[in-house]
């Protein structure tokens, strides 16, 4: 009898502990927050617009936890771009722009990528983003500091 009743022990155990990361996991859920933030600008390759260029707006995370896509678009005819995302984080976003682009690169493979740090006042609680950083009007000929290739 004494093995019945530590096998029903051990399964109470167990259940306990299921339960309790259950609680734990559902807990973790309601404190991740939900953030925004959001960029526009306009690019140039030298004096013309910078048109059809990739933008992509990015939370970085470090450790396991995968980088997200918050937004995606292609500059207009003007070079011009606007966009905006939320996700949910426990810790604070680091939203990034990353450009890639062709400008000034004659036949190299791949594409240039220039990632660009938004400062952490944008970041917005909630879904909707009430500021948006302004990037300006950048020239893409300019050589960035740490700029890389993206062969995707």
């Amino acid at each position: 009898m004494p093995l019945v009743h530590n096998c029903i022990a051990g399964t109470r155990h167990s259940l306990l502990i299921v339960l309790g990361l259950i609680m734990i996991m559902a807990n973790c859920g309601q404190a991740m927050r939900q953030q925004a933030v959001a960029v526009r600008g306009q690019l140039r390759c030298g004096n013309r617009p910078a048109s059809g260029v990739k933008v992509k707006l990015w939370d970085e995370d470090d450790g396991p936890d995968p980088d997200d896509v918050l937004d995606e678009a292609f500059t207009d005819s003007s070079g011009s771009f606007q966009m905006g995302g939320s996700t949910r984080e426990l810790t604070n976003i680091d939203p990034v722009l990353k450009i890639y682009h062709d400008c000034d690169d004659g036949i190299m493979p791949g594409q240039r990528k220039v990632k660009l740090r938004i400062p952490s006042q944008y970041i917005t609680n909630g879904g909707l983003a009430r500021r948006t950083f302004e990037v300006g009007v950048l020239n893409l000929e300019t050589i960035f500091a740490g700029e890389e290739r993206d062969f995707i």
